[in-house]
């Protein structure tokens, strides 16, 4: 199947997102006042999957605004795909859509539940059958497990991955987090997979049109 004509994408998105900005599922184990973020991309044929938002896009209201963001957009034009190019052309989900509040350790923030991923379970199914992506990239621990199965970082960065995620057969190609906070990027093998990575990104990105196969080199 093909995704949805633009015409009619356009419209469900927008139902989409209006009921999504409205979900509370979680609102009894989550930080008062805490509120999906949504992203506002137009007609996407590219998904990223996060993992969940920090503090600086629940005060926001964007996906990757922080520190990670300015990684992770600086990954993606070395792909070739400047950061409002990106946000404009890929849509950005996550594993839950809510900032889950710090970490009882003090450290970083909370990982959110196996109930509250399962409550935002549908919302990223939605997307999926809604989008048909012709690609997906999955950042961090929790989004590859969602779309990849429990695997180390090493045997599935650096690589394009075909995947079956919500009923809908698409590639991955995945990444690790950019925060940095696991020290995974600090193996220069593992940088290396990361190269590898951005390298597959290029070749995507020119496969779906979202740039010509020499923006890699230009940028």
């Amino acid at each position: 199947m093909s995704p949805l004509p633009i015409l009619d994408l356009a419209p469900a998105l927008e139902a989409h997102r209006r009921a999504l900005a409205a979900c509370r599922r979680c609102a009894a184990t989550l930080p008062a006042g805490a509120r999906p973020v949504v992203s506002h991309a137009v007609a996407p044929r590219v998904m990223i999957v996060g993992q969940a938002p920090g503090p600086s896009e629940a005060t926001g209201g964007r996906p990757f605004v922080g520190r990670s963001g300015r990684t992770l957009f600086r990954w993606l034009a070395e792909a070739g795909l400047g950061e409002e190019e990106a946000r404009a052309a890929i849509l950005i989900a996550a594993v839950t859509r809510c900032y889950p509040g710090p970490s009882p350790s003090g450290r970083g923030d909370r990982v959110a539940t196996p109930a509250e991923r399962g409550a935002c379970a549908p919302w990223l199914d939605r997307e999926l059958a809604l989008l048909r992506p012709a690609l997906v990239i999955p950042i961090g621990r929790l989004a590859i497990d969602r779309l990849l199965g429990p695997l180390p970082l090493a045997a599935v960065v650096g690589r394009v991955h075909p995947v079956v995620a919500g009923g809908v057969e698409t590639r991955a190609v995945p990444l690790p987090h950019p925060s940095g906070a696991s020290g995974w990027l600090n193996a220069p093998a593992h940088r290396a997979l990361l190269d590898d990575a951005i390298t597959h990104l290029a070749d995507e990105f020119a496969r779906v049109g979202l740039i010509d196969g020499g923006r890699r080199a230009a940028a």
